[in-house]
């Protein structure tokens, strides 16, 4: 089956499932991959979304829940038994396993496990022992392994042996009788090699494995940085016990992509989800924002006199609380950027800050002219023109400071910047525009 066939089974099934039949359902998801199926139930609503995973084989579901987001993830999860979990899941990866387990509740885990044998149980908890967000969440055990003793000759004899080699095997590792890594062994390099040479005399031992307790976001970088396709891991005592793959990575960083876009709008939340869910996940951070604005508010209350008097102040003064507030957000999406990047260090942040002031000044002479020379065309007041220019110049100056600053503390105290970030610097600027261009109005105008 072509592409374009497969994006019209995608189509089809997405247009409205509900008016085809159960059999011309079936046969449409036979003609598609797990990532595709996934795709379907992710851009379909709850009841449609029911409807096709309840048509999907059991070996069928392991390999698409895997595919999923955590929410949907545990939405599908909840309706099927025990046994119908253990049994779709048994073939996965162990990563994928542990993936899927660890957000169960502990009894339903408990019986899952105890329903499986015995050895593929201690090799679950073996995952379950790592925290979510670390290497060790990432690994699978399917690794070879040899000794620096052994001929190439003896390595790819022992290779042939296997049948099948795991998925995204470019290499594999040289560990010692006690389990310990010593180095790495490419594929290519026990092709190229002469088959009398020992292990030992060809293998790489600069490489390093990555600890199982490595957050997986650093783990990510460590792939971009260095081109990897696959890296041992070790545990605390530098025994080799399993490894990562580049597809396990791409997976983590599509995830932190999600999250922070998420986050700045402080949503996390399926996008079909029900308005129930959706409500209780978005009311916390548009509480605080309501508080913000309260804040802001009462800034504006403190010059109420001077608005009586002056009704234009009303007039312009969200101008320089909306410029201050854009400007704000553009440093604070090129600050989050660099934090997500590990670009950011103290050896260059006042760099980057001396830049951002730089480039805040030069945009904020442009602008105060430009939003000058506009107020005075339509209000003729020189005074009032030249006190919004100056108070937005300010402004632009304050989104800097608080653009940069606001993620660092964040970050410092262990808080997500990216979902806490947007709330506080909007406030920051809409509280400083407002009393500089109030403030100023007083001094000069009352």
């Amino acid at each position: 089956m072509d592409k374009k066939e497969k994006n019209d089974n995608l189509k089809i099934i997405l247009d409205d499932p509900l008016n085809l039949s159960l059999n011309q359902i079936r046969r449409l998801l036979n003609n598609m991959s797990s990532s595709e199926i996934a795709h379907a139930l992710e851009s379909s609503p709850p009841k449609q979304r029911d409807l096709l995973f309840s048509l999907l084989k059991t070996e069928e579901e392991g390999d698409v829940l895997s595919e999923l987001g955590e929410e949907i993830q545990q939405d599908l999860i909840s309706n099927i038994s025990n046994e119908e979990l253990g049994e779709a899941v048994k073939k996965l990866e162990l990563d994928e396993i542990v993936d899927i387990l660890q957000n169960l509740p502990e009894e339903r885990m408990k019986t899952i496990l105890s329903n499986m044998s015995k050895v593929d149980r201690k090799r679950i908890e073996m995952g379950l022992t790592f925290q979510e967000n670390t290497a060790g969440g990432l690994l699978n055990t399917d690794v070879i392994s040899v000794r620096p003793n052994n001929s190439i000759n003896e390595v790819i004899s022992y290779l042939r042996d296997q049948g099948k080699l795991p998925e995204n095997t470019d290499k594999i590792f040289v560990v010692n009788n006690d389990n310990e890594y010593l180095g790495e062994l490419s594929i290519s390099e026990i092709i190229t090699s002469n088959p009398s040479m020992i292990v030992r005399e060809i293998m790489d031992t600069e490489i390093l494995p990555i600890n199982a307790d490595l957050d997986d976001k650093e783990v990510a970088t460590l792939f971009e940085r260095n081109d990897l396709i696959s890296s041992s891991v070790i545990d605390e005592s530098g025994k080799l016990i399993g490894r990562i793959t580049i597809d396990d990575v791409v997976d983590v960083i599509r995830e932190d992509a999600d999250q922070n876009l998420l986050g700045m709008a402080g949503v996390a939340e399926d996008t079909f989800a029900p308005p129930g869910r959706a409500a209780k996940s978005r009311v916390f951070w548009l509480s605080l924002n309501l508080i913000t604005a309260f804040i802001a508010a009462s800034t504006i209350n403190i010059f109420q006199d001077v608005i009586d008097k002056i009704v234009y102040l009303a007039v312009l003064m969200p101008i320089v609380a909306s410029m201050g507030g854009v400007a704000a957000t553009q440093t604070l999406t090129i600050v989050l950027r660099g934090l997500t990047l590990e670009q950011i260090n103290s050896s260059n942040i006042k760099w980057l800050f001396k830049r951002e002031l730089a480039v805040s000044i030069l945009n904020g002479i442009v602008l105060s002219i430009l939003v000058g020379i506009i107020t005075y065309a339509w209000f003729q007041d020189w005074t009032i023109a030249l006190l919004i220019s100056c108070a937005l110049v300010i402004n632009l100056i304050s989104s800097v400071v608080a653009g940069i600053l606001v993620p660092l503390i964040l970050r410092k105290f262990n808080q997500d910047p990216a979902i806490g970030g947007s709330v506080v610097v909007t406030t920051v600027t809409d509280v400083i525009g407002f009393f500089s261009f109030l403030g100023l109005a007083t001094i000069y105008l009352i």
